[in-house]
């Protein structure tokens, strides 16, 4: 008798306890209000949808990368207000330190599919990457160029020879050094531009002429080349004396904002 009313005990204990960490709310702090944070596949994910919007149309939408701890973050406000004023919603998920990888570009597809069946948001999606989340975006649109409405990027890493280089990049592809090399043209966003031009993706990127962390000539430069060659259509804004940095200008650009609320919007969809 006693030991039936132990295990009842653990049972109640650890059912309890199970039941307290799934409707736990995760913790991520995003920079504007009313958004919500869920999990995909055990990663983080967040969605900020707009207050008002039309509900006999779905809704059109930006995936931001990266989604990294603290990112997005107060830097995003004035860009995030701005896209929710328009109808726009923001998401994102938090893939690692995938570097474009291909198990990061499945956590993607998966918040994609999640978003656009469960959450009555647009097929098409605008892609916002700042930095590193270049790599990330880039490579997911090359898959999946049909439903890509345009890409925006803030600084975006576009080469992984330039950052973070392969001998660093390659534990994320579950590669080595001279593999991952020898696969580069497979997994390098200004190696996989022919899906995005074929599709008529537009593309706009802000850059500094003096970054040195991801430099202009083999990131955004390179692509804009590349791109119009395979006549794509790219606008570079290049930001004179501006490196890698938290300069308020990348973050309040007027024509990013224009950009991305021009190609989001339904008649673009």
């Amino acid at each position: 008798m006693q030991n039936t009313a132990r295990r009842t005990l653990i049972f109640f204990i650890f059912f309890s306890i199970s039941a307290i960490s799934i409707s736990s709310p995760l913790k991520k702090k995003l920079p504007v209000e009313g958004g919500v944070v869920f999990r995909i596949e055990n990663r983080t994910a967040f969605l900020i949808k707009p207050k008002a919007s039309n509900s006999n149309l779905l809704t059109p939408w930006v995936l931001y990368a990266p989604t990294l701890r603290g990112l997005p973050g107060n830097a995003e406000n004035w860009m995030f207000n701005r896209f929710l004023e328009k109808g726009i919603a923001i998401a994102g998920i938090d893939v690692g330190e995938s570097y474009g990888s291909p198990e990061g570009r499945k956590l993607y597809t998966s918040l994609y599919n999640e978003l656009i069946h469960k959450h009555g948001l647009s097929r098409k999606v605008s892609l916002l990457a700042r930095s590193r989340g270049g790599l990330m975006l880039y490579n997911w649109a090359a898959e999946n160029p049909k439903i890509i409405a345009c890409i925006a990027g803030i600084y975006p890493v576009c080469n992984l020879e330039s950052y973070p280089g392969l001998k660093r990049a390659a534990g994320a592809y579950r590669m080595t050094h001279d593999e991952l090399r020898a696969n580069l043209s497979r997994h390098n966003p200004v190696d996989n531009l022919i899906p995005l031009a074929k599709a008529k993706v537009p593309i706009f990127h802000i850059h500094g002429n003096v970054d040195k962390v991801v430099p202009i000539e083999d990131n955004s430069l390179l692509v804009k080349r590349r791109y119009e060659k395979l006549s794509g259509t790219m606008d570079l804004e290049i930001i004179d004396g501006q490196g890698h940095n938290m300069w308020s200008g990348w973050f309040t650009s007027q024509r990013l904002v224009d950009f991305v609320i021009n190609h989001s919007t339904p008649k673009n969809l």
